[in-house]
């Protein structure tokens, strides 16, 4: 048994050995482009589609190891079809890929930059009119687009070009409003578009309180790597969808905090929440012991 084990590590060694560097880029770039697919489906239903795939895989195998032919034959006209089946399946998920790897960071110097100072004028605007669409229980719905672009969604709503102010997120979300039940799109700290209709969220598992403000948030985090903030009309709770995932029940001062971590880069966040301290009297305010 002894030798049998040494004989297989010694046919292994010796395979290594006469692979090419082709061969191990070859296998890295297989490697990598399979974990960074797992990692895109991972918070989808594209992971239950893939553990039947396995299961799938492992009855052919085991029909071929022990000659089940009525089996094999079942199985191997099944994947004769199985690559359109698939493609159908995972059509969403496959178009999510593919937007995401057509919009990496290296296209970043294809597009104009936008400063920090924008941006962040942007937060704070967007905090004080949530803060105040909270307390009045006005719906709301802003986008803030990312690397995917989302000209197919504005299109969808009125088309616009405005800068983000408290003032007119309020307008655009006033309940008599004509654009108030759709969503704001956000591009480069302006707004894009209002009365947007998104994509509502498949996940079957979302709780049953979430009305179809929410299920669109989520829906678009889903389908993009959009940032979605949402006012519940109901409660008036702030909540923000981001990957797939809600946050919700957020103070200001924590919304103002998630949107420049999310938004802002990294070496702008520290310098911009020194020169911006938006919430820094409510902060004492509500550190106040009360009499």
């Amino acid at each position: 048994m002894e030798l049998n084990i040494a004989d297989i590590f010694a046919m292994i060694g010796r395979y290594l050995l006469s692979i090419q560097f082709a061969g191990y880029l070859d296998i890295a770039v297989m490697v990598y482009v399979l974990y960074r697919v797992l990692l895109l489906v991972r918070k989808t239903r594209a992971v239950s589609l893939l553990k039947g795939l396995l299961v799938f895989l492992g009855v052919l195998l085991f029909s071929t190891v022990f000659q089940l032919h009525g089996v094999n034959y079942i199985m191997n006209r099944l994947v004769d079809w199985g690559v359109l089946a698939l493609i159908i399946l995972f059509q969403p998920e496959i178009r999510r890929i593919l937007e995401q790897m057509g919009s990496r960071r290296f296209m970043a110097i294809l597009t104009p930059t936008v400063s920090a100072g924008l941006m962040e004028q942007m937060i704070s605007q967007t905090v004080l009119a949530c803060t105040e669409m909270s307390q009045t229980r006005t719906g709301a719905l802003i986008v803030f687009e990312r690397e995917i672009k989302l000209d197919e969604l504005v299109r969808s709503g009125t088309v616009l070009d405005a800068s983000v102010s408290g003032e007119l997120l309020k307008n655009i979300f006033f309940v008599k409003a004509p654009l108030h039940d759709g969503a704001v799109i956000v591009r480069n700290g302006r707004i894009l578009g209002a009365g947007c209709v998104l994509p509502l969220s498949k996940n079957v598992n979302l709780s049953r309180d979430l009305g179809t403000r929410h299920r669109a948030g989520i829906g678009m985090s889903e389908n993009s790597d959009a940032v979605v903030v949402i006012v519940s009309e109901e409660t008036g709770t702030i909540s923000v969808a981001n990957g797939g995932m809600l946050k919700r029940h957020l103070k200001a001062e924590t919304l103002e905090n998630l949107l420049r971590n999310e938004l802002l880069k990294p070496e702008d966040t520290e310098t911009q929440k020194q020169r911006f301290p938006l919430f820094s009297f409510l902060k004492r305010k509500e550190e106040t012991p009360h009499e």
